[in-house]
C-alpha cells in the first residue's frame, strides 16, 4: 500500500527511514534493507511458501530495538510464549495477537486473543468488535485482491469513509495507541484514532511520510 501511495521506503536506506521517523513520526522498516541478516533467508522463505520460524524470528529480532510493539502470530497457542519472550528481550509493553479467523491482527470478524506484556508480567484477554461499538463483519468485507485495491481502500478510510475497512484500521490503531501509553486502553484508543481520521490528521501524516521518503 505504501508503495502505491508514493513512498520510497522499499528502495531507500536505513538513514532515510530514520529521517522519516524523525520528521514524519512514522516509518516503514523494510526487512531486507533494515535487517541485513534477514535478507539471506528471504529467497528460501519465498521458495518454501509456508510458515516457518522466521515468521516470528523477524519481529523478535527487530533491529529498531522497539520497546513497545504489537506483534501478530499465526497460532493462538503461542501468544503467551511470544509475549514472555518480548519481555525478556527488553520490551516495556507489548501485545501479541491472534484472531479466531486466522488473522495475525485484531479482527472484526471474530474474537481476538491478546496476550499483553506490561508491568513485568503477561496477561491474556479476548476482544471482539462489539466491545467497541463496531459491527461484526465477514472476511470478504476486509479481503482485497491486490496491493492497488488495498491502497484504494485505505485512501478511502483516510478520507473518512465508513465501513469494515475503517473499523479494522481504527481497532488496530487503537491497540497501538494503548501499547504506546497514548491511550489508557483500547477503547480510549478507538476514540483517538477516529478523531485522527476524521480531522484529517491521519491523511496528513501519510502525505508527510511520502514527502520525506522521497527527499
Amino acid at each position: 500500500m505504501l508503495f502505491f501511495d508514493g513512498c520510497a521506503l522499499f528502495h531507500t536506506s536505513p538513514t532515510v527511514v530514520a529521517k522519516c521517523l524523525a520528521e514524519a513520526n512514522v516509518c516503514f522498516c523494510f526487512a531486507v534493507r533494515c535487517h541485513p541478516a534477514m535478507k539471506y533467508a528471504a529467497g528460501v522463505r519465498r521458495q518454501l511458501a509456508v510458515r516457518t520460524i522466521f515468521n516470528v524470528l523477524g519481529p523478535l529480532t527487530n533491529p529498531a530495538g522497539a520497546k513497545r510493539q504489537i506483534m501478530g502470530v499465526a497460532d493462538e497457542d503461542i501468544t503467551e510464549k511470544i509475549a514472555t519472550v518480548l519481555g525478556s528481550l527488553g520490551a516495556t509493553r507489548a501485545m501479541v495477537v491472534h484472531a479466531e479467523d486466522g488473522l495475525d491482527e485484531i479482527s472484526i470478524t471474530t474474537p481476538t486473543k491478546i496476550s499483553e506484556f506490561a508491568g513485568g508480567k503477561v496477561s491474556t484477554f479476548w476482544v471482539q468488535p462489539e466491545d467497541f461499538g463496531m459491527t461484526r463483519a465477514l472476511m470478504k468485507d476486509i479481503t482485497v485482491d491486490s496491493p492497488q485495491q488495498s491502497a484504494e481502500i485505505i485512501r478511502g478510510v483516510l478520507a473518512g469513509e465508513k465501513g469494515p475497512a475503517r473499523d479494522i484500521t481504527v481497532l488496530n490503531a487503537a491497540a497501538a495507541l494503548a501499547v504506546a501509553d497514548k491511550a489508557a486502553d483500547i477503547a480510549k484508543g478507538v476514540k483517538i484514532a477516529v478523531k485522527a481520521i476524521d480531522s484529517g490528521a491521519a491523511a496528513k501524516a501519510l502525505k508527510k511520510l511520502v514527502a520525506v521518503s522521497n527527499k
